[in-house]
């Protein structure tokens, strides 16, 4: 039987006991006031809903009502941010059993209760570095012996940052660094350095929430799309916003939206590609109408939290629209499925040489094109980074593959690990999809970097080939049939 205790009423200037805080209990709400005097556990059952304390997460409230359930997550001591569990949502007609699943929780692993003590740890750890980083925006000295412990990782971290527009810039080592914080402090770093917080007049507590509340919808279970993901796509945007092309023509404005439509190109991913949403009748598949519909959602999701934060508040309602549209046209542009599309678009313009970057559409292009090769960019890296990205979107793929066989779905391609190896995936991506990619944008920006991009992306395709002795015969005979579909299975996944 269900105990109902009755805390007691305070006034409000009177500190609230520790025994009450301490306390691991309810608060419910009911249609009858009578509850409120003296409950009865027999009226237990009409209750609204109730606010209960978990003292095993003692930064969540988890909270009921009328059957729907969400979750008040305290990022830091002022910001709170209301979430919906998909494992409690009522079940929608003609939806799949799969979606009772959280995708929260698709690629998450059981953790051990000896990992407790560590994550309260990093928890502490980042915490401190959040009043660091606080103290020194500000620039009020800390006198608190505790921020010795983060000095260190601090100060690599900042020296790191010194060589943020490196294209060896190792993003892991990082986000590690910054404890697991990369998107945060590099969109943060960035922003600053290209002084757009002054010029836009952006509330630098404003901005600060967003960024985190961006980081927090990423799902960092998934081995691929997580917020480290994005953090490199937003490093290698400012890789090539710093190419004498861009450089020269681009205004504040575009810079500000290529940044922002970086970190945000894949907010709240769910770790499973398109068609997988539309065979599982999710309800995002439905809600765009099977197109784009994972960008789509990207987009939405980020005017979103621009709204919550109200970051573009001080702008013209005109103005923060226009922003809006804009940012959702780069999102968008990341869909694979249109890459074709907007590759004849880029190489008719460069056959024609009629691109002028002092025409805002052709400057849009161009700020889309880069997005496109920011997100895939990942085969143009050196091999120790390249590789490992390559074997997180390739675990991605076959943990999808092992769900569709695990609810007796058709397995995607690609997704079979049986079928599938991580090289054979790899060239076939890299082959199909990266190098006319990269061709192209070598043609517009016949830069250094191009031609270190394509060096690597040469090395690493060799690379893989080497691993892969029968790759080069099976592949001319598998792939040649249709390369299109295998190119845009691979890239529907990574974009």
């Amino acid at each position: 039987m269900e105990l109902c205790y009755q805390l007691p009423v305070l006034p409000l200037d009177r500190p609230v006991p520790k025994h009450v805080l301490s306390r691991r209990g309810a608060i419910s709400f009911s249609s009858s006031s009578s509850l409120f005097g003296a409950p009865d556990p027999r009226q237990l059952s009409q209750r609204r809903g109730a606010i209960s304390y978990d003292s095993s997460d003692q930064t969540a409230l988890y909270i009921r009502m009328l059957g729907a359930c969400v979750i008040f997550k305290q990022l830091f001591s002022r910001d709170v941010r209301v979430r919906s569990q998909v494992g409690f949502e009522p079940e929608r007609r003609g939806s799949h059993p799969y979606l009772g699943v959280d995708f929260r929780t698709l690629h998450s692993r059981a953790e051990s209760a000896g990992s407790i003590p560590a994550r309260r740890i990093r928890r502490l750890f980042s915490f401190q570095r959040h009043l660091l980083s606080s103290r020194l925006l500000r620039g009020t000295p800390h006198l608190n012996p505790l921020h010795i412990l983060d000095e260190d990782y601090c100060g690599q971290a900042r020296c790191m940052l010194d060589k943020v527009g490196s294209w060896n810039f190792d993003i892991f080592l990082f986000d590690r660094l910054t404890n697991g914080n990369s998107l945060v402090f590099l969109t943060f770093h960035l922003l600053n350095q290209y002084g757009l917080i002054e010029l836009f007049q952006l509330d630098m507590v404003k901005l600060r929430r967003f960024l985190v509340l961006v980081q927090e919808d990423y799902h960092n279970q998934n081995p691929y799309h997580n917020a480290v993901h994005a953090a490199d796509v937003t490093q290698a945007m400012h890789c090539y916003l710093k190419e004498p092309k861009l450089a020269q023509s681009l205004t504040s404005c575009d810079i500000l939206l290529g940044l922002v439509a970086a970190a945000t190109h894949d907010l709240d991913h769910p770790g499973v590609n398109q068609p997988f949403l539309i065979k599982t009748n999710h309800y995002l598949a439905a809600l765009y109408r099977n197109t784009s519909v994972l960008e789509n959602h990207h987009w939405r999701s980020a005017v979103g939290l621009l709204r919550e934060t109200k970051l573009f508040s001080h702008l013209s309602v005109e103005d923060s629209l226009n922003m809006e549209r804009q940012l959702g046209s780069l999102i968008l542009a990341t869909d694979i499925s249109r890459q074709n599309d907007y590759l004849s678009r880029f190489r008719t313009h460069l056959d024609e040489n009629n691109l002028c970057l002092g025409n805002a559409s052709h400057r849009h292009f161009i700020l889309q094109m880069a997005l496109k090769c920011a997100d895939i960019c990942n085969p143009c890296r050196p091999w120790e980074l390249s590789k490992q990205w390559s074997e997180k979107v390739t675990e991605e793929f076959f943990h999808q593959g092992d769900i569709e066989k695990k609810h007796k779905l058709e397995v995607s391609p690609l997704c079979d690990s049986e079928a599938n190896t991580i090289a054979s995936v790899q060239i076939g991506f890299m082959t199909y999809v990266v190098e006319p990619l990269f061709a192209e944008w070598a043609r517009f920006s016949d830069t250094r970097l191009s031609q270190t991009m394509l060096g690597h992306l040469g090395l690493n395709k060799a690379s893989w080939s080497a691993m892969e002795p029968e790759a080069s015969g099976s592949s001319e005979e598998g792939e040649s049939e249709q390369p299109s579909s295998r190119s845009l299975s691979q890239g529907g996944q990574e974009s």
